[in-house]
């Protein structure tokens, strides 16, 4: 075995434990706002408090990679995961449980830019395109099976007891990480880190993920809304001071202005933030239609997630072959086929019908972020790897808060307007389901016309 993969096996790992904890807890907001009497829309408060510290502070921790080294990161990032999950799995509250998920958050976002490091600086370069198709399949294929053991353990004892399997697998993860030595990860200097710029990261990016569910759940004209879009404009101006006038800043202009980045994270935008969003829209749309049917959501989403790891399989190496513009296309038309599957849906949708549907999502989902991630980081310096492979993961990772932000609220307030119109609640979430079909699809196409206009990419 080679020496760069052997290495590679405790980042593995952990790419191991947050796909397979996350396919556990994608069933875990509707079963605990349900336990608590709390209304389904708060599952987005749920997703959304583990996506912003998710993704605001993945530059920052991506940053202390390149200070203090990939193995220390990554092994603090699995103890703040587990510690998250401990707490995750005492929540008695709303309010505790929003803490909770976000320090799970803040777990993910040191263990993704330390492994994703290693690939940048330990893989051979003929290697790289296969070392991210393989973090991506890391990343889905065990969440295969966690909504499926999600949904039976929550049936079977309880959501509690559902988040202490997710402790279990995360303190075995830990102590694998602390037996395992590494060589050749030399610490940075702590010299000009620029605090203030990562404070305001957290601040402004947490706040902008805030807005559209302000919006949505407040109305657009209340003052949470304007209170939250104010916050968030000002913290943007002070950001952007603060970045101006750092020697050393968290968002480095010179990889982030580009036309690569900035046109791929748009593109991702328009897309990847399906993922999150389906997995909360579905158990939502089956609690409303098939509500004694407990086991069907944890199912479907095991789909989603074997279609996302066979498309990281088969559609990401293509970039290698082919053009890669030519392979996003046709992998983002895969992706709207599967949304235009939600226009299917009625109040007795069939399981064959759902898993279809879901599977070509995933599999035109997996190709896109591999096709992406490839574009984006190929070619960092070992002394920027960490800093940019968390600048993308911030921008990368808010995608998936905006699809909670908008998509989730878009489905549940529209089931929310049709039932006090009189409809009954499962002839509600199927015209639901048909009109956010509408506009996933509409999204995707736009994400195609990003991707045709990135500049010509080469093959390899």
């Amino acid at each position: 075995m080679a020496q760069y993969v052997k290495g590679f096996i405790p980042y593995a790992l952990a790419a191991f434990l947050v796909s397979i904890v996350g396919g556990v807890s994608s069933v875990l907001g509707t079963a605990f706002v349900q336990d608590l009497g709390l209304a389904y829309v708060n599952t987005t408060w749920t997703s959304l408090a583990q996506a912003m510290s998710t993704a605001a502070c993945a530059p920052i921790l991506g940053k202390l990679t390149d200070v203090f080294g990939r193995k220390r990161t990554l092994s603090l990032g699995i103890g703040i995961f587990l510690l998250g999950n401990v707490l995750s799995a005492l929540a008695g509250s709303l309010m505790f449980m929003l803490f909770a998920r976000f320090t799970v958050g803040i777990g993910m976002a040191a263990i993704a830019p330390a492994v994703l490091a290693y690939i940048v600086t330990q893989f051979p370069q003929d290697k790289v395109a296969k070392g991210f198709s393989a973090y991506m399949l890391l990343s889905s294929a065990a969440v295969i099976f966690g909504p499926t053991l999600g949904s039976f353990l929550i049936g079977a004892a309880g959501w509690r007891a559902a988040v202490w399997v997710c402790v279990l697998f995360s303190g075995l993860v830990l102590l694998a990480s602390l037996l395992f030595r590494e060589k050749n990860t030399t610490p940075g200097a702590v010299a000009d880190f620029d605090i203030p710029g990562a404070a305001l990261v957290v601040v402004f990016f947490s706040l902008a993920l805030c807005v559209p569910s302000f919006g949505q759940n407040f109305g657009w004209h209340s003052p949470a809304f304007l209170g939250v879009l104010a916050a968030a404009a000002g913290s943007l101006l002070a950001l952007l001071w603060a970045e101006r006038r750092a020697k050393n800043p968290i968002l480095p202009g010179s990889f982030i202005f580009r036309k690569t980045f900035l046109f791929s994270i748009l593109a991702l935008f328009l897309t990847q933030g399906l993922l999150q969003a389906s997995m909360t829209n579905t158990v939502i749309f089956l609690k409303y239609t098939q509500p004694g049917n407990t086991l069907l959501s944890g199912y479907a989403l095991s789909v989603m997630y074997l279609g996302m790891s066979l498309g990281a399989i088969f559609i990401g190496p293509l970039a290698d072959r082919f053009q890669p513009k030519a392979v996003l296309v046709g992998s983002f038309a895969l992706t709207a086929l599967g949304c235009a599957a939600g226009l299917l849906y009625s109040e007795n949708t069939s399981a064959v019908l759902l898993m279809s549907g879901l599977g070509i999502l995933g599999f035109g989902l997996g190709g896109n972020a591999t096709i992406f991630m490839k574009i984006v980081l190929a070619g960092l310096s070992p002394t920027q790897a960490g800093s940019g492979t968390g600048t993308y993961g911030l921008f990368r990772d808010l995608a998936a808060p905006f699809g909670v932000a908008v998509y989730v609220p878009l489905f549940t307030n529209r089931i929310s307007a049709d039932i006090a119109a009189g409809v009954r609640e499962s002839a509600a979430a199927v015209e639901a389901a048909s009109f956010l079909s509408v506009i996933e699809i509409l999204c995707v196409a736009a994400g195609i016309g990003v991707v045709l206009a990135l500049p010509k990419l080469p093959k390899r």
